[in-house]
């Protein structure tokens, strides 16, 4: 039983943890610019909009509703991923910023790192739009309410990145626990959160579709050896 613990573990999360492992003891915290970077600037937000002076000037620059004009929430939402939520403790967005970033930024890169958390958030923030369009009597819909909901912080950035790196490592049954969490989350409480992670998953899941397709193509249709998941090695810009 031990055997096959230590067996399904090694595979699951062996390539993942050797990667991680060998740029922190490397490297250290050389090894995270753009994490360090980002969670100095969440922490940074969270002190400003805390203060009877900051509160608006955040808002101003990174608070988006679905009520706001389109181009106004477009322009928003760079920053409004480093917004901590007023109603949750800032530890939380900090430790996900730290934890999955730096996790990301090792195994993928800074830039696709940014790229994938700016499409999890882009794909929350227009989902809230459309939600609120189908209205509260569809499965995808919301209530009007929630047009005024302001919308911000890492976590659909946080799940979408997740997911994205337990596919591209091979650690399909966390990648699979993380999607399975989600939608558990929008059972027990179906509110704007909980469902844009789940339009963040799914703006990422159609990456990985593109990208394995690809994939194929460029292999001329082969798959990978039998007993492995790929005989290429990780991509990591």
């Amino acid at each position: 039983m031990r055997h096959a613990v230590r067996e399904f573990a090694r595979r699951e999360w062996g390539p993942l943890f050797t990667t991680v492992r060998t740029a922190v003891v490397t490297k250290k915290w050389r090894a995270v610019p753009m994490t360090l970077g980002a969670v100095c600037l969440t922490a940074l937000f969270q002190v400003v909009q805390n203060q009877d002076w900051g509160y608006q000037a955040v808002q101003d620059i990174g608070s988006v509703r679905a009520e706001d004009p389109l181009w106004l929430a477009l322009l928003r939402t760079p920053l409004s991923l480093f917004v901590p939520a007023l109603d949750l403790p800032v530890w939380g967005a900090l430790a996900q910023v730290l934890l999955v970033f730096g996790i990301a930024e090792i195994c993928i890169g800074r830039w696709r790192t940014l790229g994938i958390a700016y499409l999890a958030t882009l794909a929350g923030t227009l989902y809230a739009r459309v939600g609120i369009a189908l209205g509260p009597d569809s499965a995808f819909g919301l209530p009007a309410s929630d047009a005024q909901v302001v919308d911000t912080g890492p976590s659909a950035a946080v799940v979408g990145l997740a997911v994205y790196v337990c596919w591209r490592y091979g650690a399909r049954w966390t990648g699979g626990l993380v999607v399975v969490a989600m939608v558990v989350e929008v059972m027990v409480k179906a509110n704007l959160a909980g469902k844009e992670h789940l339009a963040a998953i799914a703006a990422v899941l159609v990456l990985i579709a593109v990208r394995a397709g690809r994939g194929r193509r460029q292999d001329g249709g082969v798959g990978p050896r039998p007993g492995t998941r790929s005989w290429k090695p990780p991509i990591r810009s």
